[in-house]
């Protein structure tokens, strides 16, 4: 089997689980998880920074859940949101009297790139009460907001406008929000990752920015994001172990009687849990590009795409109304864990 240098291939996630799936041996990486209400939470610290995997020292945590279209979800998802983000603001010495700035990034003209503009819409901003009155009601910290926007609309790097602010109205610390991606599509508006490392604008579809973290802007930067696009790569990649998982689950219930009554477009093979495919049934279902690692499978997918312009970066169809829900579920928690008022609605 041939190594790989992967330097040169642009894996577009922007999530911690990603990368470190990726690499399971390296040392340094303490996770501890739970489950509530169908909710599954991942809390990572990373100990030291770990350049081989291009992540910092500091604290991850990601929230998966599978549906925030109802009521009861959407409110449990918020819940659990809410604890989590007062978790990081503890960890990261966050005072109740330091003020905060709220940046929202991403371009608000592109649907799956408005989730920081949509969600600070629904912030609550106090900071110019207490500089015309010099007091706040009790409960209250001083805080404000900025969309600066992106830099092909506007022509100003956006850490040079997010400094420009800093220096002028001097907060104690950033939360700062941007739609993320994923090399995983069942993560797509379905994850919610916060962490106390700060975030680099763009860098999850292959165009970096300055680096919005605790060193370039001198005071802690906590990043909140949601993956809401993939790549074509990873599309293809997915579908491809998808079908291997129907494959499986169609050779296991060959002769399950009670299948034959119900369309093969009905049955949700993932619920069976399938076992993995053998070699030889592998072999047979895909051939030579069967018995390579996920890692070779991806890099030819890459090769194959990126030349001729096919990588396309997707979202969903339904993304207005994912951005929708999900710009409410991040307001409440930053609203909530920021201020000590009564629950929203």
């Amino acid at each position: 089997m041939r190594e790989i240098d992967m330097s040169k291939y642009q894996i577009h996630t922007d999530l911690i689980v990603d990368t470190i799936k990726k690499a399971p041996f390296i040392d340094g990486i303490k996770e501890q998880t739970y489950t509530k209400n169908d909710i599954y939470v991942s809390n990572i610290e990373i100990e030291k920074d770990l350049d081989i995997i291009s992540k910092k020292k500091g604290f991850y945590t990601t929230i998966y859940f599978d549906d925030v279209t109802d009521t009861t979800n959407c409110n449990n998802v918020k819940e659990i949101f809410l604890k989590e983000l007062k978790k990081i603001l503890e960890k990261s010495s966050i005072k109740d009297t330091d003020s905060c700035l709220i940046i929202g990034l991403g371009n608000d003209k592109v649907t799956p790139d408005s989730l920081g503009p949509k969600t600070i819409e629904k912030i609550i901003v106090t900071k110019h009460i207490y500089d015309l009155t010099n007091t706040l009601e009790q409960g209250y910290r001083i805080t404000s907001k900025l969309s600066p926007g992106v830099m092909g609309n506007n022509g100003i790097e956006t850490s040079d406008i997010i400094e420009a602010v800093i220096n002028k109205t001097k907060p104690d610390f950033i939360i700062a929000i941007d739609a993320l991606s994923s090399d995983s599509i069942s993560r797509v508006s379905k994850t919610i990752q916060i962490t106390t490392t700060g975030l680099s604008p763009g860098s999850g579809i292959g165009n970096k920015r300055k680096a919005l973290t605790k060193e370039t802007l001198k005071i802690p930067v906590i990043a909140i994001g949601i993956p809401m696009v993939v790549d074509a790569v990873t599309i293809v990649f997915d579908t491809i172990n998808f079908m291997t998982q129907h494959f499986s689950y169609n050779l296991k219930n060959k002769n399950n009687i009670k299948n034959k009554l119900i369309p093969s477009s009905k049955i949700n093979y993932l619920n069976d849990n399938p076992k993995p495919l053998s070699k030889e049934e592998t072999t047979y279902l895909l051939g030579a590009f069967g018995n390579l690692s996920d890692l070779e499978k991806k890099s030819l997918l890459y090769d194959v795409l990126t030349p001729i312009g096919y990588n396309f970066i997707v979202t969903l169809k339904e993304v207005d109304f994912e951005i929708e829900k999900l710009s409410e579920i991040l307001s409440y928690g930053i609203n909530n864990s920021l201020h000590k008022i009564e629950k929203q609605n």
